[in-house]
């Protein structure tokens, strides 16, 4: 691991510039193919590269487990979101922040507002109160598709792919820039076709990252959950977010896909995305997440590093009632509730 001592200034210089950082790294390139292997190298060898990750948990052990807490470096900040429908209050938000270049998980039982609020920061529901900014622009009252072009994308809990389009033209629907998509344009090829191949190019690889490579000529409809999930967030990254949203990324996914989706998830991070995600498996947020906050009834009951916010008394409360005295870290938890439903 290296030594980092560059200060927030220069960070935010490099990514207006689009150069280096201090850290020898240029947002949205990867270091390298971490897709394959981001949560753990091969046997004897080691990760290329955890600087953003590193940067992150020193950055975050120093801030106080609470809710509402203030971030170093935060990309998105919210204040006073409230939405109700009719005499229910869906999500009642105080403060919340998510850190740069950080993992935060979204957690709370079902009913909690998580899908909510994300339709709230992303311009798909209109909140009664509240103001947010994203990378230090106002988004309030913004439109989805402009939300998605200043860099803030999501995926949603149903995967929204189209069907009956090939999975590579799902893909290109994401491309920010396509020329031909003028009608009068469209009638002059050379204007567009340097671009339509470029775009092509970048979903190619995409899908051959998330090992869809061999489905880009089958209907998107063909693939089963997993798959969509995973094609699903690679549309997301050809427009080179800077915080991508995940809601329930592995509701659905069978377990040989799952390694795979938190593998790409933590890659994300390494290639200088932020990434948030809502999720019920709990043992997926404490192997992946560098921070949680936690949902329940609206509003946010707790936040902190995944081990101790498992320990915190609200969140036990809020998941298990009458089994507050029990550790959510503990893996057995989880079995024990599903054989006493049964």
């Amino acid at each position: 691991m290296r030594e980092h001592t560059t200060d927030k200034s220069a960070r935010q210089t490099a990514r207006q510039t689009g150069g280096v950082d201090a850290y020898g790294v240029q947002p949205g390139v990867p270091f390298q193919d971490l897709s394959r292997w981001a949560t753990k190298a091969p046997e004897g060898e080691q990760l290329i590269s955890t600087a953003y990750g590193d940067k992150v948990q020193k950055d975050l052990a120093f801030v106080e487990h609470k809710p509402g807490v203030h971030k170093p470096d935060p990309i998105l900040v919210a204040d006073n979101v409230t939405r109700r429908f009719g005499g229910i209050t869906a999500v009642d938000v105080d403060h919340f922040e998510i850190e740069r270049h950080g993992i935060t998980a979204l957690i709370g039982p079902n009913g909690a507002g998580k899908t909510t609020f994300f339709n709230l920061m992303t311009g798909f529901d209109t909140p009664n109160t509240g103001r947010w900014t994203f990378d230090g622009q106002d988004m309030a009252h913004m439109k989805p598709e402009r939300v998605a072009r200043m860099g803030m994308v999501r995926t949603f809990q149903l995967t929204k792919v189209m069907s009956r389009l090939t999975v590579l033209d799902n893909m290109l629907l994401g491309a920010p820039v396509q020329p031909g998509e003028g009608m009068f344009r469209s009638l002059v090829p050379p204007l567009w076709r340097k671009q339509e191949k470029a775009n092509i190019e970048k979903a190619e690889a995409l899908l051959e990252r998330f090992l869809l490579i061999k489905k880009k000529d089958d209907y998107a409809g063909s693939l089963s959950g997993g798959q969509r999930k995973l094609l699903e967030m690679a549309r997301a990254l050809m427009r080179d977010p800077k915080l991508v949203m995940l809601d329930e990324p592995m509701a659905g996914v069978n377990p040989a896909l799952k390694q795979s989706l938190l593998d790409h998830i933590v890659s994300l991070r390494e290639e200088g995305t932020t990434v948030l995600f809502v999720e019920h498996d709990i043992n997926m947020v404490r192997h992946i997440a560098d921070w949680v906050t936690v949902m329940a009834e609206g509003r946010i009951v707790a936040e902190g590093q995944p081990k101790s916010v498992m320990d915190d008394p609200a969140v036990v409360d809020a998941y298990l009632g009458a089994h507050a005295d029990i550790d959510l870290g503990d893996d057995s938890v989880l079995e024990m509730t599903e054989s006493e439903e049964a």
